[in-house]
């Protein structure tokens, strides 16, 4: 009987063992980070547009290349602004650019003949010629007629500079007038004191009071606001037509693409009418 008791008993202490028995606790499982996308905040890489243009084009196209830098993060535009004839030379004895605008069409089809520049280049605006004077005009001309006057000093752009061939061709326009007589280009060319190689040293030299008056674009007159002019009438003017165009072997191919749309676009042409130029539509 009493190894009976001690049978159960022990079963009785085996099966409270197990009902003790501790239960594992699952330990959950971490769950990953969620990765928030962080904005890059890393600039394009460094650009650089190089044009060359006519010296005329010096105030508007400095206004264009800044607007084309804010609307083209990274990009800057590099500019050589001199006389359609120096710039065409520079770049056919192997100037790099990507870009070139010309105050007329001979230093374009250069270009073309060079096999810089494709046949269809595009003009974008036309300009006017005027005379200029100093601001206090001392020569007291008031009138085309007066720059025939004897010992006026007059100052030109030299013939082989689009503005200098438009200016002669005024004057052959002119002399052909009865009112101004036939030997009237002879008796203003006597005048000349100085041919320069671009529009912005005629303007110069009559600002600093070197020349009496020089002819040059009506848009680098409004440049110069401190200065007098004499209007050109139309039947005398001469309609000068400024081509622009992408170089074929630019160094930015693409920038150079978009600066050209954005000459001839509605931006492009609204900077372009306010310093003067007429654009011509696309």
């Amino acid at each position: 009987m009493k190894r009976v008791w001690i049978f159960f008993l022990a079963f009785a202490l085996l099966l409270s063992a197990c009902g003790m028995a501790p239960t594992a606790t699952p330990v959950p499982t971490p769950m990953p980070p969620i990765e928030t996308p962080v904005p890059s905040t890393a600039m394009p890489a460094p650009r650089t547009l190089t044009v060359f243009a006519a010296a005329s084009l010096t105030a508007s196209f400095t206004e264009i290349g800044k607007a084309f830098e804010v609307t083209n993060p990274g990009v800057t535009v590099r500019f050589n602004f001199a006389g359609s004839q120096v710039l065409s030379t520079q770049m056919i004895q192997g100037a790099v650019a990507d870009v070139f605008a010309s105050a007329n069409h001979t230093y374009m089809d250069n270009m073309v003949t060079a096999n810089l520049v494709a046949s269809g280049y595009k003009d974008f605006v036309t300009n006017l010629l005027e005379v200029i004077l100093p601001a206090n005009n001392p020569a007291k001309l008031h009138t085309l007629q007066d720059l025939a006057k004897p010992g006026l000093k007059l100052v030109l752009e030299d013939k082989s500079v689009p503005a200098g061939a438009y200016s002669l061709a005024v004057l052959d326009n002119l002399s052909k007038d009865a009112s101004y007589g036939a030997d009237f280009k002879t008796k203003v060319l006597a005048n000349v004191v100085s041919n320069e190689t671009d529009v912005k040293q005629v303007v110069a030299k009559v600002q600093l009071g070197e020349a009496d008056a020089g002819i040059v674009y009506v848009t680098d007159a409004i440049a110069a606001p401190t200065l007098q002019t004499i209007v050109i009438p139309a039947n005398f003017n001469v309609i000068a037509s400024y081509p622009i165009a992408a170089l074929i072997k630019a160094p930015q191919p693409e920038l150079a693409a978009a600066f050209v749309a954005y000459v001839l676009s509605a931006d492009g042409r609204a900077t372009m009418r306010k310093w003067g130029f007429t654009p011509v539509t696309p």
